[in-house]
């Protein structure tokens, strides 16, 4: 198992936001945790990748134990995150962000590098177009590709994705999804947060369904996507 999340607790401030959380994802997959706002879904994704403490429970990591270990450390580890709000630098280039995202590889050569640049910009043609370009001057679907490149630099074995296709047009929602399922075929395992349930039940190959900080239905992502009472309360009461 690549990664095995155990009873995971945490707070903020006086208020519990995970009640024991317990998920795991394996090598290849792609799991998606869905459900509504305030669920617990992004504060889940932040004490995995070390952007959030927690208060109890345990982290595994390709089986080391990464429990409150920083975020840098996990990101060498082989843990990158695409966060919620995509968290650019606007005031740096396309080219330089990407160079943010590989900033710990610095024994890298730079034929590696260079590889890895050219990944990003077979999968995200327009980050080359505008690599020239300061990330605060393009549209938000062109900065959420943006933020899954600087992640991918990092040559992450698990990628976090917190809320890909929040704010953009229907077809800029497909192309993402399509990358997701690219980036999983070039073999990188991916945890999805996604309130395109819809969607993220279409390509995912497992789901968990959390509410008020905890699991509370988990299964293979096609048998979620066909049960009533998911699509009632998560896909308006059907699906495509």
């Amino acid at each position: 198992m690549l990664l095995e999340v155990s009873d995971l607790r945490a707070h903020y401030g006086k208020i519990q936001a995970l009640h024991g959380v317990t998920l795991s994802v394996d090598a290849g997959e792609i799991v998606a945790l869905i459900g509504a706002n305030g669920a617990g879904k992004t504060t889940t994704l932040k004490a995995i990748s070390g952007a959030r403490s927690i208060n109890g429970g345990s982290i595994k990591f390709n089986d080391q134990d990464v429990t409150g270990m920083a975020a840098h450390k996990l990101v060498q580890l082989g843990i990158g995150q695409s966060p919620e709000g995509r968290g650019i630098f606007p005031g740096m280039t396309v080219l330089e962000n990407l160079e943010m995202g590989a900033y710990w590889r610095h024994r890298a050569s730079k034929t590696e590098l260079q590889s890895d640049f050219s990944r990003v910009y077979e999968l995200f043609p327009v980050l080359h177009e505008r690599r020239k370009q300061y990330g605060g001057t393009l549209s938000g679907g062109e900065q959420q590709l943006l933020a899954i490149g600087r992640a991918l630099m990092a040559q992450p074995k698990l990628l976090l994705l917190d809320e890909p296709s929040m704010g953009l047009a229907p077809q800029r929602i497909q192309q993402v999804f399509e990358i997701i399922t690219t980036i999983r075929q070039q073999g990188t395992t991916v945890l999805l947060v996604e309130q395109n349930a819809t969607q993220a039940l279409q390509r995912a190959d497992r789901a968990y369904v959390m509410e008020g900080g905890r699991v509370v239905r988990e299964g293979a992502a096609s048998e979620l996507l066909d049960d009533e009472s998911i699509r009632a309360i998560y896909l308006g009461g059907e699906h495509s």
